[in-house]
């Protein structure tokens, strides 16, 4: 590395930590400074080398045992909407006509599916910080035993519907946990070249839980008794262990490594990963330059929740977006397939439901693989901008044909086939759409977008905003459809034209660069349409105009069109 390249970043560094609390003094500029200079002066740039894709076998193994946390999340998702139509989870749980039959009331089983989310949100903001203080694979395990004490209190529950609805919160508050510290331990660990396929990896298993909880709920509906709920729930156990039991053969967070001042550990762990000696040069520089902010970091004292709200070092910025396009995640629609598939599509005159259930999760899960592979090939914002137009044009036919032909003869008096399978196929270009683009890069982003102090918060209000919106959908949709049935989608269509416009206007691209790297870029304004075209301080040329990034003279249409 150059002197002039590495006092850039040292530079940087600094400046992020003098920003983040406004009163970093010069003396301490000048003292931090003196000492990160003294970090080989003479020495080239020592760039990670690139292996071939079968040696990181090991890597993504690691990567999915620690991405199994989105299982568990996908899991409930894919039962408890089966829930919501078995015979004897209904008279156990529903609401009781006066005519003494039973029934699932809009209110009850809004609150039944939806309850999780709000201890979701609850566990990111509480348990989500044990990343920062134990450790982020410690912090997994705690909350993989919080949820295993929620799943005891649902299956112990014979008649009260409270009871397990109490067992639902709990269980939130561990998933919330997992959701927070998953995405950030993979995105710590793997490769920067294989970082957003890696951290993808948790919304695949997030498509595969979905999967399998539609299959089991299908296996166990011809069951008369509490086994169509009891033995979907009573396999929670197994996700649970699967993912205790994954934390001790993956390595810790280098990051958090070295703030606990490990560096020994912290090499064992970018070696392990990068699939390179802990001697090997890349491996020390690379847990030097993480040292080197850790420890402007903690000169600029602890972070608080106040720094989310500072825009000089454009964190806040970076709040706000992570809380929107994790809220726009959820208002694509998508989980208002996977919550109520059979309840909808009941009413498009399928006589069983829960087959259709099957057909959503075989395609929601097959179509996540190929989210692995364009993430990291076209970029972050370029797949979502491509995956909000083609969800706006599966949603516009989906609610039109809805609205327009599924009742030729009025609404209770039988529809029409053919519209109801034109449904069903664009539901699922709907579901290969948002698998392949929406589902996993929102977590990638976040996971990538916030400098280390303040990363636990920040991914934590992402997270509380994802739930939020879950618990909405999950909760209003019954009463909303209920209404104006599948009008719905118009509202889904106009959300869906809105992310578009914002990630055009407000999400960088973030593909093949370090998380440190990313914090520079923010802070120097590059614009989102622009960003694709941003190179790191320690590799730019004497040509290279960083302002030119920042400032955009073009009209407007121009810039929607710019390949930039």
């Amino acid at each position: 590395m150059s002197e002039v390249s590495e006092q850039n970043v040292v530079d940087s560094t600094i400046v992020e930590s003098n920003n983040d609390v406004g009163s970093y003094h010069s003396d301490n500029i000048s003292e931090t400074k003196k000492d990160i200079s003294d970090f080989d002066e003479a020495a080239a740039p020592v760039e990670i080398p690139k292996k071939p894709a079968s040696a990181y076998t090991s890597v993504c193994i690691m990567c999915l045992m620690v991405a199994f946390g989105g299982f568990i999340s996908g899991w409930d998702t894919g039962t408890i909407g089966g829930f919501m139509a078995q015979t004897d989870y209904i008279n156990r749980f529903g609401s009781t006509h006066p005519s003494g039959t039973k029934y699932m009331s809009k209110v009850r089983t809004g609150l039944l599916v939806s309850i999780f989310n709000v201890g979701c949100a609850i566990g990111s903001v509480f348990l989500g910080r044990l990343g920062d203080s134990i450790g982020r694979r410690k912090g997994i395990v705690v909350g993989a035993s919080i949820y295993i004490v929620g799943i005891v209190i649902q299956i112990a529950s014979i008649d009260k519907w409270f009871q397990y609805f109490i067992g639902r919160i709990i269980g939130g508050l561990g998933s919330g946990a997992i959701a927070v510290l998953s995405p950030m331990l993979i995105s710590e660990v793997s490769p920067k070249h294989l970082r957003g396929t890696l951290v993808s990896c948790y919304q695949l298993m997030v498509t595969f839980g979905i999967f399998l909880g539609y299959c089991t709920n299908y296996g166990t509906k011809n069951y008369n008794n509490s086994v169509q709920w009891r033995v979907p729930l009573g396999l929670c156990f197994a996700w649970a262990l699967v993912m205790i039991g994954a934390m001790f053969l993956v390595p810790e967070s280098p990051r958090y490594l070295v703030e606990k001042g490990l560096i020994e550990e912290a090499k064992r762990s970018v070696a392990k990963s990068n699939k390179v000696t802990v001697d090997d040069p890349a491996t020390i520089q690379e847990v030097e330059l993480v040292q080197i902010a850790v420890d402007a970091e903690r000169e600029a004292g602890t972070a608080s929740w106040a720094e989310l709200f500072h825009t000089k070092t454009k964190v806040f910025q970076r709040t706000l977006m992570g809380v929107v396009v994790l809220a726009l995640q959820q208002l694509t629609g998508c989980n208002y397939f996977f919550y109520y598939g059979t309840l909808v599509f009941s009413a498009v005159g399928l006589e069983d439901s829960f087959q259709t259930s099957i057909v959503f999760g075989i395609v929601n899960f097959a179509s996540t693989f190929v989210a692995l592979y364009v993430v990291d090939k076209y970029g972050r914002r370029t797949c979502l901008l491509w995956g909000a137009a083609g969800m706006v044009c599966c949603m516009v036919v989906f609610a039109s044909v809805g609205v327009t032909r599924l009742w030729p003869h009025g609404k209770g008096n039988g529809s029409s086939k053919g519209a109801g399978n034109c449904m069903i196929v664009f539901s699922c270009f709907f579901i290969f759409c948002f698998a392949t683009t929406w589902a996993p890069i929102p977590f990638v982003i976040i996971s990538e977008s916030f400098p280390l102090r303040v990363k636990a918060k920040g991914m934590a209000l992402g997270t509380v905003s994802n739930q939020m919106w879950n618990f909405c959908i999950g909760f209003f949709t019954p009463f909303i459809t209920g209404a104006i049935d599948f009008y719905y989608g118009y509202v889904f269509m106009g959300c869906l034209v809105f992310a578009y416009c914002y990630v055009f206007a407000f999400v960088p691209e973030t593909k093949g660069l370090q998380l440190e790297d990313v914090n520079v870029m923010w802070e120097e304004g590059v614009l989102p349409w622009k960003s694709a075209s941003w190179v790191p301080p320690s590799q730019r040329g004497d040509t290279y105009d960083a302002d030119a990034l920042a400032t955009d003279d073009k009209p407007l249409y121009k810039r929607i069109f710019s390949k930039n």
